[in-house]
């Protein structure tokens, strides 16, 4: 039991931590992407690969987590974060960004991308009894939010703060680069640290099944197309893109960007917390239609 709890404590303080990366990345990338000479059109397309390119990564890791480790995917899962941010900084090749943005997990969006997720997902499921797993997942994606926030804020505010002590714009955005495969490296080491309680469980020889579905394919498939739908929509306002907007549009300063986009985020995190008193009374799906 109390190694369960501090495997639990582990997989939150990886999703604040990758979560404060993405929002961390997401104020300045785009504007990373303009200053070393991508044109908006090559944005708009480097942005599609690379979330076609993690869609990819991840489909292959979370369906072999099972059989390789769970662990060991999540470990690798945070590699590709460190190659593709040690990638933007060392090259300003359109070719070569497009690889590592491709190959790499990295966060156009500021929200959570990757294989991580799906696997902390059936972990935590494990870890936690039934009757704690609604308000538990609540309460992660509510950090979640808050942790994408406060990335954001600091992105902002530290590349603001660079700037007006004599750094130009492209080396302080290199800066909060360095800053997101530092992150890297640090959710690398902790999930190393997970027990095999995280793993599947002794006994159990996941089938190989279609992408590891079994019994639930048919429930899987359809909250898949929900979700696939809910995220063709959220492509066009990726976070990225919106603070290039508002730069363009209104000259607004990174620094006033990451507020915005802090603000947003903690209004995105109490909407998590609220939807568990409502799933209590009106159930999880009729929830989930009333907060799109």
């Amino acid at each position: 039991m109390a190694r369960s709890k501090i495997d639990t404590a582990l997989l939150f303080a990886t999703r604040i931590l990758r979560l404060f990366a993405y929002g961390f990345l997401s104020v300045v990338l785009t504007l990373y992407l303009a200053h070393v000479g991508l044109s908006e059109q090559a944005i708009g397309l480097l942005f599609t690969l690379t979330l076609a390119g993690d869609a990819g990564i991840s489909l292959w890791i979370t369906t072999s987590a099972d059989r390789i480790g769970r662990r060991r995917m999540l470990a690798l899962g945070a590699v590709l974060m460190i190659v593709a941010g040690a990638a933007f900084v060392l090259t300003n090749n359109p070719i070569l960004l497009t690889l590592a943005a491709i190959i790499g997990v990295i966060s156009p969006s500021g929200n959570e991308i990757g294989p991580f997720l799906s696997i902390e997902q059936a972990a935590l499921s494990q870890l936690l009894p039934n009757e704690r797993r609604t308000q538990a997942f609540a309460w992660y994606n509510l950090v979640g939010s808050f942790a994408t926030a406060l990335g954001a804020l600091s992105g902002g505010w530290l590349a603001q703060a660079l700037q007006t002590s004599g750094f130009s714009p492209l080396e302080s955005y290199r800066i909060v680069l360095n800053g997101y495969a530092m992150i890297g490296a640090l959710l690398a080491a902790i999930f190393l640290c997970l027990s095999s309680s995280v793993e599947t469980p002794r006994g159990h020889s996941p089938a190989r099944r279609t992408l590891g579905l079994h019994d639930s394919r048919g429930v899987v498939l359809k909250l898949s197309a929900l979700f696939a739908l809910d995220a063709f929509a959220g492509g066009f306002i990726v976070q990225s893109l919106i603070a290039y907007w508002f730069h363009l549009r209104f000259g607004v300063d990174v620094g006033a960007i990451g507020s915005i986009f802090f603000g947003a985020n903690i209004l995105a995190g109490i909407s998590a917390l609220l939807a568990v008193r409502i799933a209590a009374r009106i159930g999880l799906i009729r929830t989930s239609e009333r907060r799109r």
